[in-house]
């Protein structure tokens, strides 16, 4: 396979040079001397930046544009082989790689690389370990999932041996990294258009396990079931955390939440008292998230001070329980989640947040998961006190027509929950300036486009 070292810049072609992830990538290769241009079906924003660093932006994409002086072509996960300029790079003989290859690829030119992976709370963890490095002067390299509010971007280009980056287990990507650190939040059944079954999701963490050489590191969570599968055999070292108990390395104790539903607790290590943690974020999960970065954080040596700073200062990501705004006097907050357990984990995180009625508007994200899920959904959903539900967001998939919004509305009747189903933004809209009154709470929640329902209501 093509090596990238950054000792040895060379010319590199990105198609679909405009995607949020991939422009980073672009950009951090071209601040490293390398050329860089690429294709994208439209310009945007993000093309728009990527001009004017001097980056050729082509915005037709045909066999033309690969041209036989380049070294590498650099393809996303939605570029098929039938692509025309994939076909050229071909026939010039070019290397070309996915994403995930050149992310593994990037991560090799760093000596601490780190990728957090899991089912659940990747971009939070990876957001709050940045933030304690940012607030160590470690100078970074960050890719995150989502718009970190610290660096204004989802991509950090620094100038020091660490890089951090999600690492997702989606059609195996993950396994083409390069981490020197791993994390493994959590493992549980999701993208089940891709995998199996459960099994097939644990082996493919236990493969994620085997990256790691033998000076690396495993940070994982000591409450996943059975996870001496995952570390027997390991020849990295490997470290514990979890909720109050002491046979991990790493565990929180007395734990409590603040007026404004932020955790905090005493951080222990080994059995022993370290410091005192206060988030600034809501929820169970993200007292379970924020052990994870302070494990690697301490494990990488960086002083307790620094990490209090750093996870002080994390207000969360976007679309990750954020405040958006209040409206007739209810309070809206939108979130990422679309899996049961993190519908729960958001769900329970909102019982500590003040409010009288909270309300749910759920947009389920992909026909293939709501089918799996739709009990589970419902007993999730069934946490709030009133729940709205949208058309299924189809993203990648096409209607099999066999499960619908409404199947979910039911079983959360069903659960005594009230449950109400419409097909447009539009109703949900009036139905709810209609309904929710002051001190009410209304989260916003799916992987789709649901967001704009409470960035209408504002208007």
């Amino acid at each position: 396979m093509f090596k990238i070292d950054f000792e040895k810049p060379c010319k590199v072609f990105f198609i679909g040079i405009g995607g949020i992830s991939m422009s980073g990538f672009a950009h951090l290769l071209a601040e490293s001397g390398f050329k860089v241009s690429g294709s994208d079906m439209k310009e945007s924003e993000i093309t728009d930046n990527l001009e004017k660093e001097g980056i050729k932006v082509f915005y037709t994409q045909c066999e033309e544009n690969i041209t036989s002086d380049l070294d590498l072509v650099v393809y996303t996960a939605a570029v098929h082989s039938d692509h025309p300029e994939l076909k050229k790079a071909a026939e010039l003989g070019i290397p070309t790689m996915d994403r995930a290859q050149m992310v593994g690829q990037v991560m090799l030119n760093y000596k601490n690389a780190i990728a957090v992976s899991g089912t659940h709370g990747k971009t939070t963890t990876t957001s709050m370990l940045s933030h304690i490095f940012l607030a160590a002067d470690m100078d970074p390299t960050i890719s995150v999932g989502g718009i970190l509010k610290a660096i204004g971007s989802n991509i950090r280009i620094g100038h020091s041996e660490n890089f951090i980056t999600e690492a997702c287990e989606y059609t195996n990507s993950f396994l083409k990294f390069k981490p020197f650190i791993g994390i493994i939040l959590n493992v549980e059944e999701d993208h089940l258009d891709f995998f199996k079954d459960i099994n097939d999701i644990r082996n493919s963490f236990k493969q994620f396990c085997g990256l790691l050489p033998k000076e690396g590191l495993l940070v994982i969570n000591g409450e996943i079931d059975n996870i001496g599968y995952f570390t027997e055999g390991l020849t990295a070292r490997c470290v514990t955390y979890g909720l109050d108990n002491d046979d991990f390395t790493y565990t929180a104790k007395n734990i409590t939440y603040d007026k404004d539903g932020f955790g905090e607790y005493d951080l222990y290590r080994q059995g022993n008292f370290i410091t005192h943690i206060h988030l600034g974020v809501v929820g169970k999960h993200n007292i379970s998230n924020s052990l994870a970065a302070i494990a690697v954080a301490l494990e990488c040596d960086i002083d307790t001070s620094f990490i209090t700073t750093g996870l002080n200062a994390f207000s969360g990501t976007v679309r990750r329980f954020e405040y958006k705004g209040t409206v007739n006097g209810f309070n809206i907050i939108d979130d990422y989640a679309h899996h049961p357990t993190e519908i729960r984990a958001t769900l329970n995180a909102a019982a500590n947040y003040p409010h009288n009625k909270l309300w749910v508007v759920f947009q389920p994200h992909t026909y293939s998961r709501t089918k799996a899920f739709l009990n589970d959904f419902a007993k999730a959903l069934s946490l709030a006190d009133v729940v709205v539900l949208a058309d299924i967001y189809a993203a990648r998939e096409a209607d099999p027509g066999d499960v619908s919004s409404d199947d979910i509305r039911k079983l959360i009747e069903e659960l005594g929950t009230k449950a109400y189903y419409f097909k447009t933004f539009d109703e949900i809209e009036k139905f709810l300036l209609k309904n929710c009154i002051n001190n009410d709470l209304l989260i916003t929640m799916g992987a789709g486009n649901v967001v704009e329902i409470g960035e209408s209501l504002l208007k």
